[in-house]
């Protein structure tokens, strides 16, 4: 059994001091493969010598929604290059967050729309983060982004109509611990539903330990909590359930 972490950020400052202890017990969990998310020129060449050191890391990068108005113009082109290089297996997370009353929508729409042409430029898939904002994030991609172009709605927390647009899209939908906590009754009705062909798993490392865990700094070695989760609630092996989101993300990533 090995599963494959789609969503961790190794690169951030709570996780690179005990990076060598943190990959160890990745492995000792059967962790074999970690996407890696860059949020801005430290992480990302953080990344660039983690994907060096460990061949089980891929990086993917981009400007999260809250902070493309503080550091998205001097950034976007530093990530561009390196997805052109191809040092990039996916761009994101980028997307739209209205959580945060504070945050300048414009803008985040505005770079939404740079890393969406950025991604069919370069033949990437797209990872988006979206809080409180589905019915834009549809609106914008439907306008700008290729019908069928691969994509990853990470850390969903939405309801299960807005999950049903997600797979409709033929996008793929990631979980996190947050599946595990006792008040996610919703989410995990989301999980029942979501195809087992369009599921990923991750675990948003340093963030949202799964339940046993809450508390603690989250790593890729706490994924089978959240596996076993998902299994349980859709009647399968945590190993099919393993193997299936496994070959999901080795697909979209390529």
């Amino acid at each position: 059994m090995q599963f494959f972490d789609s969503h961790a950020h190794l690169s951030s400052d709570e996780i690179w001091p005990q990076i060598d202890e943190v990959m160890l017990r990745a492995k000792l969990s059967n962790v074999r493969r970690i996407m890696n998310i860059c949020t801005d020129v430290k992480t990302l060449n953080g990344g660039l010598l983690l994907q060096e050191k460990f061949s089980e890391i891929k990086n993917a990068g981009a400007t999260t929604p809250h902070d493309v108005e503080k550091e998205g113009e001097e950034v976007f082109p530093i990530f561009a290059e390196a997805a052109r290089n191809k040092k990039l297996a996916a761009i994101g997370e980028t997307g739209l967050d209205y959580y945060y009353k504070e945050l300048n929508v414009e803008i985040q729409k505005k770079f939404l729309i740079r890393y969406l042409h950025l991604a069919l430029e370069c033949n990437l898939p797209v990872i988006f983060h979206c809080r409180e904002a589905f019915s834009d994030l549809f609106a914008f991609t439907d306008a700008e982004y290729k019908k069928n172009a691969p994509a990853i709605l990470h850390c969903f927390t939405g309801s299960i109509e807005e999950a049903e647009k997600v797979i409709s899209r033929g996008w793929y939908l990631s979980l996190s611990g947050i599946v595990t906590f006792k008040k996610s009754e919703q989410l995990r009705d989301v999980a029942k539903m979501v195809p087992l062909n369009q599921l990923l798993i991750e675990t948003d490392t340093p963030y949202l330990a799964p339940q046993s865990k809450r508390g603690k700094q989250n790593e890729p070695a706490f994924i089978s909590e959240t596996a076993r989760t998902i299994a349980a609630i859709k009647g399968i092996s945590i190993e099919l359930l393993a193997k299936a989101t496994f070959e999901n993300a080795e697909r979209i990533f390529q």
